[in-house]
């Protein structure tokens, strides 16, 4: 089935700029939406929604702040009508593994009787280099509540590959796939790698959970996102996501990239550096 136009919904997002990126580079239309762009795009405004659905066939769908909240399943069953009601036959949603919320949320669109497939991924490589992680990285120690669990970084361009494809082969409709890089690192193990990379001196420290989280209240964060906070670290981190899947090689036909090859691409970048 052909598609012209493509709703991206955190178009501007990690995953949704690479995602709208692809999908322009094959000639394929965009609708980008999120909070910033006009018009704009709210999870908690459902009156927002129909103008970003309106004309596309399909949609690329990410869910802030995280499908682990307890108001996401809810809003992804009501979206996923607003969506069939304006014509969107697919939709390609970006889940996590291993959470009970993210679980919800998928139940709620494959009952909604769109077509869709489901993109587990594991934490991305690029949280050390766009994301929360950069700013410990850049002061030489990243200090979080993660001990020794492994985790298979997944690389956020294989993601936005995977979930081009799935957009466009209709091979992948109703389809739910885990993604993972090719081996579980330790946040440790990931952080040496980093300083390696960059040739500079990166700690890494492993905190209580309780005194993570009071230091996050302490910087103004909401008790919304201390509370996923806490179930991210607690829950999804307890060694339940460590085993490795083959999502990105079943969808791409090829291995996902290894984090040693992501840490050393992006230091060569310079975003690592420390200017004098």
């Amino acid at each position: 089935m052909q598609i012209s136009t493509v709703a991206v919904i955190g178009g501007l997002g990690k995953t949704g700029g690479r995602v709208a990126e692809r999908l322009r580079a094959r000639g394929i239309k965009v609708r980008a939406a999120s909070r910033s762009t006009t018009p704009n795009f709210d999870w908690q405004d459902r009156g927002s929604w129909h103008q970003a659905l309106e004309g596309p066939s399909a949609a690329y769908v990410t869910f802030q702040p995280d499908l682990a909240v307890a108001w996401a399943a809810d809003a992804i069953a009501a979206f996923a009508k607003a969506a069939i009601d304006a014509g969107v036959n697919h939709i390609v949603l970006l889940s996590g593994r291993g959470e009970d919320g993210a679980i919800l949320s998928e139940t709620k669109l494959k009952a909604a009787g769109v077509d869709y497939t489901v993109l587990r991924a594991s934490w991305f490589n690029q949280n050390f280099s766009e994301g929360a992680f950069i700013d410990g990285i850049l002061q030489g120690k990243l200090a979080l509540p993660a001990g020794d669990v492994p985790e298979p970084f997944v690389d956020a361009d294989d993601l936005a590959d995977a979930a081009v494809e799935c957009l466009i082969n209709p091979r992948h409709r109703n389809q739910t796939y885990e993604l993972t890089g090719p081996r579980a690192l330790t946040f440790r193990e990931a952080v040496a790698e980093i300083a390696l990379a960059s040739r500079r001196s990166i700690g890494y420290e492993t905190v209580p959970i309780d005194a993570f989280i009071a230091e996050m209240t302490a910087f103004g964060l909401p008790q919304e996102a201390t509370d996923l906070l806490h179930e991210l670290f607690t829950q999804v981190l307890d060694g339940r996501n460590s085993p490795v899947m083959d999502g990105v090689s079943q969808i791409l036909g090829r291995q996902p990239k290894d984090f040693s090859d992501y840490a050393n691409q992006t230091a060569a970048t310079g975003i690592w550096s420390i200017q004098s």
